[in-house]
């Protein structure tokens, strides 16, 4: 097929740009702004624009498919060309259902954990091997793309609340209509998508509807909103709710049990990633692989990129690169890490960058998440807030939202460097929580001046 991606710069577009290319289709693109590593990686394909901008002259008849992706505007022009002459144009979560609707669907939602728990499924099918296509949100170790497409009989989805598209706002997961379902639990994210929690977790009793018949829901027990919908999801699908496994290793170590009693030590660490880990294992017992696959290839599962991932490590404190920004997805990831090393100082750094943790509003929904680390550091750029078009608010309004006598808040991240190379000391670890970049802080350079 010729398929043409309109908004091929970003970070799922440009891996499905790939995997079309590797099975066999004529791939071309646009965007006004390519990044890298998204502008190396197509670059190195041959898939990189010539020129950046939006050209409707190469949307022509000759084309099998436009796939449009969410960073485009419904007023695109190479879309509105598109649709001029009958082009079929999907958005890339209806691509993926269209791809998968013989297959297998696991697909994994919830307001945290995805990454991870899409992630320990696909190390396990992996490692069992078993062929399937996937779909997940981060570069993992053992998988040159983010997107993986064949003929495989499985596919594994990480199904993401945010819209499909310009021209479709449904969420991304209500289009995978899965046989197997994960909800990891819910808690209030993307206000700027959902104005209410009611309507946010509307989305999630949406999902129930469109789920495959006789689908299987594994489903949070301890998470009380699903504990409520779980009463009103259809009679056909086969629920399963589940609690974390339980950590029986002691001095810093993970360890579970398996079936037959014995130890399994894991790389990972945790509450939250034990429970995502069980999760992950009824969607594998689903799935017909066995507990002794299973258990065998966990142990050497070491996570996904920005998930609790070790940037620096000493002898005496390691610094954490981790993804988190919601205040669920911030305080699972300082209690874990409290939990883990509970003798030495905790810095946590916290940056304010999506929609929703700069919105005044939503600023209360902080307080007491810095609370396990001995130092809070919450950095946010007024840049950020200007590109957003969202209202200037005050340092010591953060400060005031998070409570707490151990934040402190900043702009500058020249300030921010400064007083977190005073905290320099043996037995202290370093947290780096973000979906932003600290204002180019390079916070590799400064875990080194703080821990070696």
């Amino acid at each position: 097929m010729k398929i043409h991606l309109i908004a091929i710069g970003g970070a799922v577009m440009h891996n499905l740009a790939i995997a079309l290319l590797e099975t066999g289709h004529q791939v071309t693109g646009s965007d006004d702004e390519v990044y890298n590593p998204s502008k190396a990686r197509l670059a190195a394909k041959g898939l990189l624009p010539k020129k950046m901008g939006w050209f409707p002259k190469q949307i022509n008849k000759k084309l099998d498919l436009v796939i449009l992706g969410k960073h485009a505007r419904d007023d695109n022009p190479e879309l509105l060309k598109a649709k001029k002459i009958g082009l079929k144009v999907l958005s890339f979560p209806e691509f993926i259902y269209e791809h998968s609707k013989d297959k297998t669907r696991v697909v994994v939602t919830g307001s945290h954990g995805k990454t991870s728990t899409t992630a320990m499924i696909m190390h396990v099918l992996k490692d069992a091997g078993l062929k399937f296509d996937y779909l997940v949100g981060s570069k993992l170790e053992g998988f040159d793309t983010m997107v993986g497409l064949s003929d495989a009989p499985i596919m594994v989805i990480e199904g993401d609340e945010y819209p499909a598209s310009p021209i479709d706002l449904r969420p991304k997961m209500l289009f995978y209509k899965p046989n197997i379902a994960i909800t990891t639990g819910i808690a209030w994210d993307h206000i700027n998508v959902f104005p209410t929690f009611e309507n946010y977790t509307l989305q999630f009793k949406k999902l129930l509807k469109v789920m495959a018949p006789k689908a299987t829901w594994i489903w949070y027990q301890n998470d009380a909103i699903l504990r409520k919908l779980a009463p009103k999801a259809p009679k056909n699908i086969h629920q399963i709710p589940y609690r974390g496994f339980k950590n029986v290793g002691k001095n810093g170590k993970t360890i579970i049990k398996n079936g037959h009693g014995e130890d399994i030590e894991l790389a990972i660490f945790g509450k939250h990633n034990l429970e995502n880990l069980k999760s992950a294992y009824y969607a594998i017992k689903a799935l017909g692989v066995s507990d002794k696959v299973f258990f065998d290839s966990i142990g050497s599962f070491t996570g996904a990129a920005k998930r609790l991932q070790t940037l620096l490590e000493s002898k005496t404190g390691t610094a954490f690169l981790d993804f988190a920004h919601a205040p669920s997805k911030a305080k699972a990831t300082i209690k874990a890490v409290r939990s883990k090393y509970p003798n030495r100082k905790l810095i946590a750094c916290l940056e304010l960058h999506t929609f929703s943790s700069l919105n005044k509003a939503f600023l209360p929904h902080y307080k007491g998440t810095m609370s396990p680390a001995d130092y809070g550091f919450v950095f946010y750029s007024p840049h950020t807030l200007e590109m957003k078009k969202l209202p200037f608010f005050s340092e010591d309004e953060v400060k005031k939202a998070f409570g707490g006598q151990n934040v402190q808040v900043f702009t500058d991240a020249k300030a921010l460097e400064k007083a977190l190379r005073k905290l320099k000391g043996k037995n202290n670890n370093l947290l780096w929580m973000s979906s932003g970049n600290f204002g180019g802080l390079n916070v590799k350079s400064v875990s080194k001046a703080i821990l070696l």
